[in-house]
C-alpha cells in the first residue's frame, strides 16, 4: 500500500498571477488547487497574497477552493500602485510548517526564494519549484537540478479559467 503524500504548497500569488497573465491566459484557481493535490500530493496549499480592501469575494472564493490565504497588508503609492510583498511571509510560514510536511512545492519564478529552495533541498524537503512562466523566471532558480523544477506553460488547457457560462 502506497503511503499517502503529505506535501504542502507555498504560493507566491502575485508572481503566479502576473506570470500566467503574461502568457496570455487566466488561471482557474479552483482547478489549480485540484491539480496540486492530484499531481503533487498537496494536502495544504498556502496562498500568500497582499490584502486589498474590496476583494473579499475573491478571497472567499480562494478559500472555498481549498487555499489557506495568508494576507499581507498592502501599501498604496501616490501613483495608485499597490504593493504587498509576501516574500518574508512565505519563507517564515514554510519554516514554521517544516516539521508537518513531507515535501514543499514552491510556486514562484522569483529568485528571492533561492535561499529557501536551497535550504529545503539540503533538508530533503523540496518537492518541486513550480515556475509559472518558463520564459521569464530568475536565473538563480535555474541553478537547481532540472528534476526539481517544473513549468506551468503547458498547463493552459487544464488550468485556464473559463467564464461561468462557458463551463461544462
Amino acid at each position: 500500500m502506497k503511503k499517502r503524500e503529505n506535501n504542502y504548497a507555498f504560493i507566491d500569488s502575485q508572481n503566479l498571477n502576473l506570470s500566467i497573465q503574461s502568457l496570455g491566459w487566466k488561471l482557474d484557481f479552483a482547478r489549480f488547487r485540484v491539480y496540486l493535490k492530484e499531481k503533487y500530493g498537496v494536502s495544504n496549499a498556502f496562498l500568500f497574497v497582499g490584502y486589498v480592501e474590496g476583494n473579499n469575494n475573491l478571497y472567499t472564493s480562494l478559500q472555498s477552493a481549498g487555499f489557506i490565504c495568508i494576507f499581507k497588508p498592502t501599501l498604496t503609492y501616490k501613483d495608485g500602485t499597490i504593493k504587498g510583498n509576501v516574500d518574508a511571509e512565505l519563507v517564515l510560514h514554510t519554516m514554521i510548517q517544516l516539521p508537518r510536511f513531507d515535501k514543499a512545492i514552491i510556486v514562484t519564478g522569483d529568485g528571492d526564494f533561492y535561499c529557501l529552495v536551497q535550504y529545503l533541498l539540503e533538508q530533503n524537503k523540496l518537492g518541486t519549484v513550480l515556475v509559472p512562466n518558463q520564459l521569464k523566471y530568475s536565473a538563480l532558480l535555474k541553478r537547481f537540478a532540472r528534476k526539481h523544477i517544473a513549468f506551468m506553460n503547458d498547463l493552459q488547457n487544464k488550468l485556464t479559467y473559463k467564464k461561468e457560462g462557458g463551463r461544462k
